[in-house]
C-alpha cells in the first residue's frame, strides 16, 4: 500500500482498527479487511474488501494494473473475488476492469448513466493522454439510487451522486460507518466538473443530500488521495459547506 492511504480491519462490529498504510493489518477470521490499493497512471484507489471467514471479497473500482495488486492479497486472505463495484466511468477508474474480469470471471456492477463510458471508452480519448490504454467492459448489472446490496456478510446501500460524472456512486456501509465514493468528494475537495457531463449544481447537491445526510462521523473513503469524514468536510471543505 501507498501513502495517503489507511487499511482498516474491520473487527466484530463496534472495534474499529485503522493502520497508517504501509502496515500490514494482523490476519484476521473474523470481519473485514478493507486493502487501499492505488494503481494507474494517476494513482486511483482502489478498494478490496476481503472477508476471510467467508472467503470472499469486493473490489471497488478497477485502475490500470490492479488486477497485479488484487491477486496476491486475495491469495494471503484465502478469498475469491465475488464481485467489481464501479463508482463511475471515467477511464482511470476502469482501465483494468477488463482484466479482472477475464482473470475472475466477476460480475460488474455500475450506474446506467454511465453505459456509454463503460461500454465505449474511446469517447474519452480527447482529453487523455495518447498513450492512455482504454479497454471496453461490460456491466452486469445496473445498480439504482436506493437500492440495497448484500455483500461480505453486510448491508450496503447504494447512493447515485451524479455531478462530477452522471452515473457516480456512493457505497455505504451503514453497519460499519464508512462509504466509498469515488471522485464526489475528496478531503477539503471536490470532483472536477468540467468534463462531459460534469454539472457543478449536481454536484453541489449530491454532495449535500446524498453525501452530508449520513452521520457525521462517516468515513469517506475517496477515488484519490486519503479518507475523510463527514462532519470534516461540512465543517472544512471550501467548496460545499452544510
Amino acid at each position: 500500500m501507498e501513502k495517503g492511504c489507511i487499511a482498516i480491519r474491520w473487527a466484530p462490529k463496534g472495534e474499529g482498527n485503522f493502520r497508517r498504510c504501509g502496515t500490514p493489518p494482523k490476519p484476521s477470521l473474523c470481519g473485514v479487511n478493507v486493502h487501499c490499493l492505488p494503481a494507474g497512471p494517476l494513482p486511483t484507489n482502489a478498494y478490496l474488501l476481503a472477508e476471510p471467514s467467508l472467503g470472499l471479497a469486493v473490489l471497488i473500482d478497477a485502475p490500470l494494473g490492479i488486477w497485479d495488486r488484487v491477486e496476491p492479497v486475495l491469495r494471503k486472505e484465502g478469498c475469491r473475488l465475488g464481485a467489481l463495484w464501479l463508482t463511475h466511468g471515467h477511464w482511470d477508474h476502469t482501465q483494468g476492469a477488463a482484466e479482472v474480469v477475464r482473470r475472475s470471471g466477476v460480475p460488474v456492477s455500475g450506474h446506467r448513466d454511465d453505459q456509454v463510458l463503460y461500454e465505449t471508452p474511446e469517447v474519452m480519448r480527447p482529453l487523455t493522454p495518447e498513450e492512455i490504454v482504454m479497454e471496453p467492459v461490460t456491466v452486469d448489472r445496473w445498480l439504482a439510487d436506493g437500492e440495497l446490496l448484500e455483500a461480505l456478510g453486510e448491508r450496503v446501500e447504494v447512493r447515485h451522486v451524479p455531478g462530477h460524472c452522471p452515473g457516480s456512486l456512493l457505497f455505504y456501509f451503514p453497519g460499519r460507518g464508512v462509504a466509498f465514493g469515488g471522485d464526489a468528494l475528496f478531503r477539503e475537495s471536490v470532483g472536477r466538473t468540467d468534463l462531459p457531463g460534469g454539472d457543478h449544481e449536481a454536484l453541489m447537491r449530491s454532495i449535500r443530500t446524498r453525501i452530508y445526510t449520513l452521520a457525521d462521523e462517516t468515513t469517506v473513503f475517496p477515488g484519490h488521495g486519503g479518507p475523510t469524514s463527514v462532519g470534516h468536510e461540512k465543517e472544512n471543505n471550501p467548496y460545499v459547506r452544510a
